[in-house]
C-alpha cells in the first residue's frame, strides 16, 4: 500500500454518516476507508471514486467466510457493491479460535481463494481481525499476514504486551478499532474526581495514535459533526503531554472497570 493516512475511517451498522461527510473526510487527507458491508454513506462514497481519486484511497472489509467458495462469494458481492475492481485489504474476520484459523488455512480454505485474489490483484493485502491478541500474535508469526486489526484504547491496553511486541518485531501493521470503547470513555464514572469532565473523542484517538505500534486508528463518528471533531486532529496535530497521558490512562482505567468484563 501507498502512503495511508493514520486516521481511519470505519462505518457500523449503528452509525450514520453521509457519502458528502464520507468525501469530505477523504479531502481533508483520509485515505483509509473501512467498510462493514451495509448500504450506507461510506459505500456510496466509495462507488463515487474513480481513477487517481480510487487509487489514493485504501479500502478495506472483513471476510466472515472460513472456506475458498464462501470467500470467494463474499468478496464478489463486495466488489459490485462498492463499484471497484479490487480492495486495498481483506481481514479473516473476528478469528477468534485456533481451530477457526486451521479452517481457513487448510485445503479448500478462504487462504486458498485469497491468496489467489491477491496474486491477481484484486486484493492489495490480507489481514485478520480478533478480539484474542495472543491468538493473533501467534497467526502473525506464521508470516501469512500482511496486517492485523485489533482491539486497543486506553480502557483495553492488553495489545501492548500481547500483540505490539510481536507486530513490532516482523514489522506488521496494525489498525486499532474501538478506539473510543463504544463511547464509554467519553463519559463519568462513579469514581471521577469532583468536577472532573471526560476529555473529547479526538483526545482518545489521539492516545491510540501516540502508539508508535498502531499504523491506523479506526474512528466510526455518528454524523458529519462528530467526524469533523475528530478531524480537528490532523489541523492540529501533536503527542501527548505526560500530563495528557495520566489523565487518559487514569480515566481508562475507570472505565474498565465499570464498563463491563472485557479483557
Amino acid at each position: 500500500m501507498g502512503q495511508v493516512c493514520r486516521l481511519g475511517l470505519a462505518t457500523r451498522g449503528n452509525t450514520a454518516l453521509d457519502s458528502e461527510a464520507v468525501l469530505e473526510a477523504v479531502e481533508r487527507g483520509v485515505n483509509y476507508l473501512n467498510w462493514c458491508g451495509h448500504s450506507d454513506g461510506l459505500r456510496d462514497a466509495i462507488r463515487t471514486l474513480g481513477g487517481r481519486r480510487r487509487h489514493d484511497v485504501h479500502v478495506a472489509v472483513q471476510l466472515a467466510g472460513r472456506t475458498a467458495a464462501s470467500a470467494c462469494r463474499e468478496l464478489e458481492g463486495y466488489l459490485e457493491d462498492l463499484d471497484t475492481d479490487y480492495v486495498d485489504v481483506v481481514t479473516y474476520y473476528y478469528v477468534e479460535h485456533a481451530d477457526e484459523w486451521s479452517r481457513i488455512v487448510s485445503r479448500g480454505g478462504a487462504a486458498e481463494y485469497l491468496e489467489r485474489a491477491r496474486d491477481e490483484g484484486i486484493v492489495r493485502a490480507i489481514g485478520l481481525t480478533s478480539h484474542q491478541r495472543k491468538l493473533a500474535a501467534d497467526i502473525a508469526r506464521t508470516g501469512q499476514l500482511d496486517l492485523l486489526m485489533v482491539r486497543y484504547n486506553a480502557a483495553h491496553r492488553g495489545a501492548e504486551d500481547d500483540v505490539f511486541p510481536t507486530t513490532s518485531r516482523l514489522p506488521l501493521p496494525v489498525v486499532a478499532f474501538t478506539c473510543v470503547r463504544w463511547g464509554a470513555l467519553m463519559k463519568n464514572t462513579p469514581d471521577d474526581p469532583p468536577g472532573f469532565v471526560p476529555p473529547p473523542a479526538r483526545q482518545w484517538y489521539r492516545f491510540v495514535l501516540c502508539q508508535p505500534a498502531v499504523a491506523v486508528a479506526l474512528m466510526a463518528p455518528n454524523g458529519r459533526q462528530e467526524l469533523l471533531d475528530n478531524l480537528s486532529l490532523l489541523d492540529e496535530w501533536r503527542g501527548l503531554t505526560p500530563q495528557d497521558y495520566d489523565l487518559l490512562l487514569s480515566h481508562g482505567d475507570r472505565v474498565r472497570r465499570h464498563s463491563g468484563s472485557f479483557p
